[in-house]
């Protein structure tokens, strides 16, 4: 059997690739840094695992060895990887040699990839075209995994449908026959310069699209316009609040019914919709699946209740504007409930950047805990001028709390729960927040 080796395997798309390869027969060994759920689900399926690095076990025996970019360059497995006949790859090098050869479909911006790539995987599932989906997050419709392949028809187009990340330009990788690209909004100032940059970027992957291929683009978003008709041998979809210009002609979209009726979602599905009509895909097969989509795995996941009846909800929403947005959308649909938001910032360089978007995002929480800001990537120089304690002081809140460790994070939950009934405990995480989620007493 031919081996293949994914270092950091716990990276929610590296594990996909994990998947595909095992789909393959390929022998598959990974190694990562922290047990959890998902590791467990992937054993379960025959894949081989370390929790933390085994270097001595990397050799010439291995066709491929994969890494996630959030490594450092002197990670042990890495650094013997180097020295192997093994083709070393990143995420986004591996993903690209697997779907670039398909009916390419990337799905790229800064916010709601993972909705808007769930439900179009969901669509194409539920018709009978071939299709590979890679998503950043586990769906029902997926046996709770990231990943689905379909290929029953030898003599039909494969189409290949992913999140296309810009972080590092990674992106770039990727040769689309059809590019969603909306809502651009800086982030990731670890690497990008400015927001200028961070369009460019945008330009850039669409220099990427095959001859012949379709944009889809906001046309209401001011980054996004800066886009539209930069090249003539490809074709530009303009999408509105209640039709889309194709051709130009105007289409109206259908009504669509959804179990979560939140504007920004609503919008996600209407880009679907475009999506499918491209793809000559049944409306009824489209309508129906929209009225049976039931949300996906920690974006918005509703998890259970606590002992007191209070609702439990796991969200990985971590830029302001989508945690702006979310606690929006929860306050209006429990209008007359108390909510609580456990929020742990993700970098700390994203912190600082963001800092005073952070300010007031949070308006539509009753109750805020921050403690303490997920590392990864960032300076020494970073973590010394951020911190949880600082990002409090500046959010616009009456009622806000630094708590700087799990246990007492937890003591703050449990008190909240004894005091309120019918409530909303909110786990905003980048990382071990979410693990609360299994010492919350529940009924």
């Amino acid at each position: 059997m031919k081996k293949i080796y994914l270092i950091w395997i716990w990276w929610i798309w590296i594990s996909a690739i994990a998947r595909y390869y095992n789909e393959l027969w390929y022998k598959v060994f990974w190694s990562d840094k922290y047990d959890s759920e998902l590791i467990h689900k992937l054993i379960s399926e025959w894949i081989d695992i370390i929790i933390w690095e085994r270097p001595d076990f990397i050799d010439n025996s291995f066709e491929k060895i994969i890494y996630t970019e959030a490594i450092p360059e002197n990670q042990s497995e890495l650094k013997k990887a180097k020295t192997t006949n093994a083709e070393i790859l990143t995420y986004p090098e591996s993903l690209a040699n697997i779907a670039n050869s398909k009916k390419l479909i990337t799905i790229s911006w800064t916010h709601w990839k993972s909705t808007t790539t769930s439900l179009a995987s969901i669509i194409f599932k539920n018709s009978d075209k071939n299709i590979t989906s890679v998503v950043w997050t586990l769906l029902k419709e997926f046996d709770g995994k990231n990943f689905f392949h379909r290929n029953n028809n030898k003599n039909s187009d494969e189409y290949f449908i992913i999140e296309a990340c810009e972080y590092k330009r990674s992106f770039l990788k990727y040769k689309p026959d059809i590019a969603i690209i909306t809502n651009i909004e800086i982030d990731h100032l670890d690497y990008y310069k400015d927001l200028k940059d961070y369009i460019l970027a945008y330009r850039q992957l669409i220099d990427n699209v095959k001859t012949g291929g379709y944009v889809i683009i906001d046309w209401q978003e001011k980054n996004s316009l800066t886009l539209v008709w930069l090249r003539q041998d490809i074709k530009y979809i303009l999408v509105y609040k209640d039709y889309y210009s194709q051709d130009w002609q105007e289409i109206f979209f259908p009504e669509i019914e959804l179990k979560i009726p939140w504007q920004h979602i609503v919008y996600d599905a209407k880009l679907t919709y475009i999506l499918w009509k491209l793809c000559n895909i049944s409306e009824n097969i489209i309508i129906g699946t929209y009225k049976n989509y039931n949300w996906v795995w920690r974006r918005m996941e509703n998890l259970w209740k606590t002992i007191n009846w209070n609702t439990v909800i796991s969200d990985y929403w971590h830029h302001p504007t989508e945690i702006k947005l979310t606690l929006e959308a929860i306050k209006t649909k429990y209008y007359n409930r108390q909510v609580m938001t456990v929020f742990q910032p993700h970098q700390y360089n994203r912190t600082l950047e963001l800092l005073d978007w952070f300010v007031d995002s949070f308006s539509n929480t009753d109750y805020l805990v921050i403690p303490n800001i997920y590392e990864s990537r960032d300076s020494e120089e970073d973590k010394k001028k951020i911190n949880s304690e600082v990002l409090v002081s500046k959010i616009n809140h009456k009622n806000k709390v630094d708590w700087k460790w799990f246990d007492n994070t937890l003591k703050l939950i449990e008190e909240f729960d004894s005091k309120n009934k019918d409530a909303i405990i909110i786990l905003m995480w980048a990382w071990d927040v979410d693990n609360l989620r299994y010492k919350i007493k529940t009924t």
